[in-house]
């Protein structure tokens, strides 16, 4: 079980985060953005691209298990997801992007409930512990995304929950 403040708290450090990291990889040149580090994703900004085309993908099924939007759930689940597609090859619009989904990352966790939490999937799992594997799946790849900015010589500092500020 899980109550719905964690999952609220997730999203600020989600939008937080990423924020410092976009911060860090906007002094890099797109060159060195793009550069292929032999990483799962290439390079930053493919690992960048690869987080917000699964966030938006894993939002629009929690959305609609959760039966807010049927017509997103239509859109996200016909779509093809390929985990390597490139979103948006401008770090400029990609960033913006971001920050949009955050957002809307944000408004989706402050309105979970415990009702809504405690649902049960079509495959018999809970509702929370898919939101859970959602925030998750965000940090393991934020991981690689600081990995490869200090293999370019930025260190993003730190990165940790405990990191996020009072009040945000």
């Amino acid at each position: 079980m899980s109550h719905p403040q964690h999952f609220a708290l997730l999203a600020r450090y989600n939008a937080w985060i990423n924020g410092r990291l976009y911060d860090v990889a906007a002094a890099l040149s797109d060159e060195e953005r793009k550069r292929d580090l032999k990483a799962f994703f290439r390079s930053v900004h493919g690992t960048l691209n690869h987080l917000l085309l699964a966030d938006r993908f894993l939002l629009g099924r929690l959305r609609t298990l959760h039966g807010e939007s049927p017509a997103l759930a239509a859109a996200v689940l016909e779509q093809d997801f390929q985990p390597a597609r490139e979103l948006f090859a401008d770090f400029a619009t990609l960033r913006a992007e971001r920050a949009v989904t955050d957002a809307t990352i944000e408004r989706w966790a402050g309105e979970l409930t415990p009702a809504i939490l405690e649902r049960t999937l079509p495959d018999g799992r809970p509702f929370w512990r898919m939101a859970a594997h959602f925030f998750n799946h965000q940090t393991h790849h934020r991981g690689q995304v600081t990995t490869l900015l200090m293999q370019l010589g930025r260190d993003p500092g730190v990165t940790d929950l405990s990191g996020l500020p009072r009040g945000a």
